[in-house]
């Protein structure tokens, strides 16, 4: 594999390290866009609520990652985090976009998205080719999210959507917070646990992420999960076997839409999602089904 130049946005969050880690080890030129003064020889600062980014940087690599938001978890209830979730990852996305299309020669642009993308489609397969449906704030975000990256699809660039499930691994949520409830006797469904519920394993979403950014055809919707989508009581009973402990409590979905407001139709609505792009394209995926994604995410 011929060894590439990627600037790499998100760079110090959970999934960004791993993914810098695993590029450069792949024999890879990472850059990283940090929000500080750049302290080492790898690092740009950038300022993307003001549009400010080195445009040469960008204009000069091979292909960008954008990876940056603010946290998903948080206060549901709160206008501010919903706020900081919608402006966080447009202003990344649009500085971005707008400086990939500016470019002479414009690099590849491999964006995060999300699942939610979706919206709830109860028990139909869904692929890359599937709708958007729905109006919870997740899927709101995501359409204008990826639409956000229009201007680097226009102008030619290569750009890939990364469609992320819930990553699960014991050092960040949710598994993090799943684990500790589950211990403790707390964990259980959410409403009739009947809807589906996309997963990736930590070591496929890195190995799919830096597969793309190596794949010079890859574009468009990817999504980043695994080829057998459980329903949220089997994800439950799998954890609790994995845990010994038992899983005799439900949240009904009543309580879940007070407790989680305008989050609750991201956690009770149904995405039995197949990663066709990535099985397309010829990725060997790791951890295929619930019971490898927790084994994995629980040992790791």
């Amino acid at each position: 594999m011929t060894s590439l130049s990627v600037v790499v946005a998100g760079s110090s969050g959970f999934l960004g390290q791993r993914l810098c880690s695993e590029l450069e080890a792949r024999g890879h030129r990472v850059t990283t866009l940090v929000r500080r003064p750049a302290r080492l020889p790898r690092e740009s600062t950038w300022d993307p609520r003001a549009g400010l980014v080195d445009a040469e940087l960008v204009g000069s690599a091979d292909v960008v990652v954008n990876l940056a938001g603010s946290p998903l978890i948080g206060n549901p209830h709160s206008k501010r985090w919903a706020r900081d979730v919608r402006t966080s990852r447009i202003a990344t996305t649009g500085t971005l976009a707008a400086t990939v299309a500016a470019a002479s020669s414009p690099p590849a642009l491999v964006n995060a998205s999300a699942v939610g993308w979706y919206g709830d489609h109860g028990p139909a397969e869904l692929t890359e080719a599937s709708d958007t449906r729905g109006h919870s704030l997740l899927t709101r975000v995501c359409r204008e999210w990826e639409a956000a990256t229009g201007p680097a699809a226009a102008a030619g660039a290569r750009v890939v959507l990364l469609r992320t499930a819930p990553v699960q691994d014991r050092t960040h949520a949710p598994l993090q917070q799943q684990r500790l409830l589950f211990r403790l006797g707390l964990g259980g469904r959410l409403g009739d646990g009947r809807q589906y519920a996309p997963i990736s394993s930590l070591r496929d979403w890195v190995g799919a992420v830096a597969f793309l950014v190596e794949h010079p055809d890859a574009s468009g919707p990817v999504n980043v999960c695994a080829p057998a989508t459980p329903t949220n009581a089997e994800l439950t009973a799998t954890l609790a076997r994995l845990l010994h402990r038992p899983a005799l409590l439900a949240v009904p979905a009543p309580v879940l839409k007070v407790a989680a407001g305008p989050a609750a139709p991201d956690l009770l609505g149904s995405l039995n999602l197949r990663p066709a792009k990535l099985l397309e394209l010829g990725y060997e995926f790791a951890d295929p089904d619930v019971e490898a994604v927790l084994a994995t995410g629980l040992r790791a």
